[in-house]
């Protein structure tokens, strides 16, 4: 979930080095902008009638649940003693996943598709393939290439793209902790995905207030909220703001209030499902999990053939 002044890397991403530069009015609508966590999954949670999809999406990530679907039970059930080792050697390896362990694995599975966009984006922006990715290489890659005076003189919008690439560079300079202009992929990532990153808390909000605040005076108003558009649904956005928005009752929000909006404070979702993993697997109630009780209940973890053509059979009768 990006904004405008970062818009310029998905478009390249999606052109993968196609000619052009990032339109400047392409960027989302200000609900968009709001993050708040995504789930673990899409589907519902329902263990009691023995459909583990959530569990399974949670703990394997959506795409890779969607592979073990189409694996034999033996196959399932031996990637996922791979899978108990790894998360055993990546903690303190004593022979069994603790809860921090499982945690650390969910969460791990569930920033898949930050780490392959921030792969993708090293690609093309890592032009010299020294192993980081400058600011100059960034810019020129995103922008093109411009002698020092001559910025943009080729465009229609010109002083639309110079502050496009002044939000870019500030927000490049937060990300690269460092001060080096050189991002490693970490710095990038905080670059490319900010509300992940506690150190980017303040850009994300100063953005999203130079989006807003159309009076430049620092806060934003009840119109400024809603828009320039007056659609059906106005008065339950304006009592959004009044009851849930503007916090401290004086009609429009400051920057606090925009970062609870925009960045609201969100649940630990891999330690909630972690936890219902282990009490779900602890055979022994003594607060962590052995291999073996975890492939004693592997079909909650991961799926198969035979559990996806239960789960089916499942829907179908409930259907029925």
């Amino acid at each position: 979930m990006m904004w405008r002044s970062s818009l310029l890397l998905f478009l390249l991403l999606l052109r993968h080095g196609a000619q052009g530069k990032p339109s400047p009015d392409a960027g989302p609508h200000g609900q968009g902008r709001v993050h708040q966590a995504a789930p673990l999954s899409e589907a519902p949670h329902d263990d009691a009638h023995g459909d583990f999809q959530y569990d399974h999406e949670a703990f394997l990530g959506r795409d890779v649940a969607k592979e073990f679907d189409q694996l034999s039970p033996e196959e399932s059930q031996a990637r996922l003693g791979r899978i108990v080792d790894r998360m055993d050697r990546a903690g303190d390896g004593d022979g069994w996943v603790s809860l921090a362990e499982l945690r650390a694995w969910i969460a791990h599975t569930q920033q898949r598709h930050i780490r392959d966009s921030v792969s993708a984006a090293w690609d093309t922006y890592d032009t010299d393939r020294d192993g980081r990715v400058g600011w100059e290489e960034l810019r020129n890659a995103t922008y093109g290439h411009y002698a020092p005076g001559e910025e943009f003189h080729d465009v229609e919008d010109a002083e639309t793209y110079k502050k496009m690439l002044a939000r870019d560079e500030r927000r490049f300079r937060v990300a690269d902790q460092d001060g080096d202009s050189m991002a490693t992929r970490e710095e990038l990532t905080a670059f490319l995905h900010p509300e992940e990153f506690a150190h980017m808390r303040d850009i994300v909000i100063a953005e999203t207030l130079e989006d807003l605040d159309k009076n430049r005076d620092g806060y934003v108003q009840v119109e400024e909220y809603i828009g320039e558009e007056e659609p059906a649904w106005v008065q339950t956005e304006r009592q959004q703001f009044r009851d849930f928005r503007d916090l401290n009752k004086d009609g429009r929000l400051d920057g606090k209030e925009v970062g609870h909006w925009v960045l609201p404070p969100s649940q630990d979702q891999p330690l909630v499902e972690a936890n219902h993993l282990l009490q779900e697997s602890d055979t022994d109630k003594d607060g962590r999990l052995s291999k073996a009780e975890i492939l004693g209940n592997w079909n909650m973890f991961v799926g198969s053939q035979a559990t996806n053509y239960g789960e089916d059979l499942t829907r179908h009768h409930d259907e029925l």
